[in-house]
Formats: structure tokens, C-alpha cells, sequence
């Protein structure tokens, strides 16, 4: 259903991580830019990279080997010129996007040891971070979220604004997984917190991890009981249910402006479109 459902097109290179050996990737790797944002400098369509030169920097984070070629990544306060993240990121260039910006947000946000507080280094190639003081170690982190397709009893989909949004955008509803739930109880909570609607079945689809900052959201689709949506006008601004027929009608005229095509919100709402989202 989305671009995350096979096999990674990167391979992270897990047992090349010694300082010799990442001393020798480096020799022949390609060098990637990162901003503060999450962003990557870019070309057209794609990724900038330079050749790797000079000495290799300590937090130079190796992201592994994609396509023939082993990439490296480097923080850089800002970016000169084109760039570029996931949401205008072409599918075969995801995989590579998203690992570079979800690390490097990693390393530039969670420079502490959780248990002594000292600033710890990177490590293995910027796989972990390591702590001089206590020993320990710290692996990204990914917060799990969900975002969910709500169906009602004849099938339309439920789209909602946020109040940040401008007006036309939308899409389906989405939240963090809270200490102490599940998913799917993150499913129903959301849900009725969102547009005061209480859901009958919720089923897993698909992931996909969406470095903004450092999410894995988690997709389901759901059915809702009877009842329409009812907004807060503090967090969601509208939410309605729209037919197929609806929803293509008010993207073509421009009323409507979907979620871009690299986001799992798009996957759902177009494998709804199409009639094969799971059912109950």
C-alpha cells in the first residue's frame, strides 16, 4: 500500500562501524547536507551530495550503502541554494531522506545522558551515541503516532482541517500514542477527542516513518458509529465526511488540497479512493 511495506532500499551497514572501517567507506562515499530543519540540500528532483574529502568529521553519521553507493551525512547550520525533506522527496530517494533527517535531528536535539546528564559523543558511526561519564548508550528514538481512516455507515471518508492550516487543506485525523496505551486505544481516544465520534472497529494498515521531528506513524483504518463530526475550534478548525465522488470533485475544482503523495495520510485516502482499504 505505501512505500514502507517491502524490504529498505538502504542498507544501514550495521557490521561496518569500527573507526578503520568507517575510515575506509569514507574513502569512496558520497556526503550529504542537513539543516537544522531536517532538510537536505538538493538537486532538480534529488538529494545534493559531494564526494567525501578531508579528514571525516567525529559526528559525521554514516546512513549505510543505497543504490551502490555509501552515504554520509553532515549537520550544517543552514543550507545554501535548493532543498528538500520527505514531503517533496521522489519514492526512490525516501528511504535514504528519511534516515538522514531523522538522525541528525536525533543528534542535534539529544546531545545529553539521560541518566548522568553529561554530553555524551557519537558513536559507531552515529548508529548510537556513547556517555564518557557513566558508559551508557542511547539509540534513536521514534515517537509512535496514529492517523486514521474514518469511515461512517456509507462509507464516506472523515476529513478534518486543523485550525493552523489554511483553508482548503485537510486530511485524515491523526495524534501521538500516549504512556499507558495501546495504538488502537490511541485510535479511539483521538478520535472522539478530535471530532467527538466513537469508533466500532479499528484494524491496522500500514507504517511509515515521518522525521518531524522523530514520529513512526502507525495507519488504521476505523469505523465510526452513527453521528456527525463536531469540532472544538481549538485544536481542529472543520471535519466532515466526504463521498469519493465529493472529495474528487472539491480537489478538482482547488477547494480541497490533499496531503503530498510521499505522506502515509495520502496512501490512506488514496487506497480509500480506490476501494481497497481493509475491511472490518
Amino acid at each position: 500500500m505505501t512505500y514502507w511495506d517491502a524490504r529498505s532500499s538502504l542498507d544501514r551497514l550495521p557490521q561496518g562501524r569500527t573507526e578503520e572501517q568507517l575510515d575506509r567507506l569514507w574513502a569512496d562515499a558520497r556526503l550529504l547536507l542537513v539543516d537544522e530543519a531536517g532538510q537536505l540540500a538538493a538537486d532538480g528532483d534529488r538529494p545534493r551530495w559531494v564526494p567525501a574529502s578531508g579528514q571525516r568529521r567525529p559526528d559525521d553519521v554514516l546512513l549505510g550503502s543505497a543504490g551502490g553507493a555509501v552515504y554520509f551525512a553532515r549537520l550544517v547550520p543552514e543550507l545554501d541554494g535548493q532543498r528538500m525533506g520527505m514531503r517533496e522527496c521522489p519514492p526512490e530517494w525516501l528511504h535514504l531522506v528519511a534516515n538522514a533527517s531523522a538522525l541528525m535531528n536525533w543528534h542535534r536535539t539529544q546531545p545529553r545522558c539521560d541518566y548522568c546528564g553529561a554530553v555524551t559523543m557519537v558513536d559507531e558511526g552515529g548508529l548510537r551515541r556513547l556517555c564518557p561519564e557513566c558508559g551508557s548508550l542511547a539509540f534513536a528514538r521514534q515517537d509512535p503516532a496514529i492517523i486514521v481512516a474514518v469511515l461512517d455507515e456509507a462509507d464516506r471518508l472523515l476529513l478534518g482541517r486543523q485550525v493552523t492550516w489554511a483553508p482548503g487543506r485537510c486530511s485524515v485525523l491523526a495524534g501521538f500514542v500516549e504512556a499507558g496505551e495501546s495504538a488502537e486505544q490511541a485510535c479511539h481516544r483521538e478520535i472522539y477527542e478530535e471530532a467527538q465520534l466513537r469508533l466500532n472497529g479499528v484494524r491496522y494498515v500500514s507504517s511509515q516513518p515521518w522525521p518531524y521531528p522523530r514520529s513512526l506513524m502507525l495507519g488504521f483504518v476505523a469505523w465510526a458509529e452513527s453521528g456527525d463530526p463536531v469540532v472544538d475550534g481549538i485544536e481542529m478548525a472543520e471535519a466532515s465526511y466526504l463521498s469519493r465522488q465529493e472529495l474528487t470533485s472539491a480537489v478538482d475544482e482547488g477547494r480541497l488540497k490533499l496531503p503530498g503523495g510521499a505522506s502515509i495520510a495520502r496512501q490512506l485516502i488514496n487506497s480509500w479512493l480506490r476501494g481497497d482499504l481493509p475491511s472490518r
